[in-house]
């Protein structure tokens, strides 16, 4: 199994390493202000070797893609972290740096883009594209056909509403 390095020891950091807790052998942190992390953020590099994959758990989305891009460029992997009570449909695409937490659904042909947060109890419905680094918090709720802006967020209890959406209506033969 491998071994994750959570960039973030804060409240966002711990949900993270307990949601990939059963995906890698090991979890550590780096934190510029928890004792319990091996060191500060910036201290990435002398992780490389040891760790194979890292994630910036940062709520800030632009924070969050800055990291995600130094941190692929060291050279770690991106991890696709998926709570083990969440459900994510076999027809949706995660993309590496995105995560769906605790009772979050992901519904069919929806594509959960790279550094994107599907956050607990949110509600992705068929056919969305949830942008890079793009937020859903708590209880949010994306209905069918939204297409979601890199970097937007959908607040905690908001639900999105594409109005434009058009179901696929079936041919006749007139």
């Amino acid at each position: 199994m491998a071994r994750l390095l959570v960039l973030g020891a804060g409240g966002y950091g711990r949900t993270v390493a307990e949601a990939a807790a059963g995906l890698f052998e090991e979890i550590a942190f780096l934190d510029d202000r928890a004792a319990a992390a091996l060191g500060p953020c910036v201290d990435y590099e002398k992780w490389k070797g040891i760790y194979q994959y890292a994630y910036p758990a940062f709520g800030n989305n632009e924070l969050r893609r800055r990291w995600l891009e130094v941190l692929e460029q060291a050279g770690f992997q991106l991890p696709v972290i998926v709570h083990p009570r969440a459900w994510v449909s076999p027809s949706a695409v995660t993309e590496p740096g995105s995560v769906v937490l605790a009772m979050a659904c992901v519904g069919a042909a929806s594509r959960v883009c790279r550094g994107a947060i599907i956050n607990m109890g949110a509600l992705i419905d068929h056919d969305c594209v949830v942008g890079p680094c793009v937020h859903a918090g708590p209880g949010a709720v994306v209905k069918a056909g939204n297409h979601l802006e890199p970097g937007e967020k959908v607040e905690s209890g908001e639900v999105r509403e594409r109005k434009e959406y058009v179901a696929c209506t079936p041919k006749t033969n007139d």
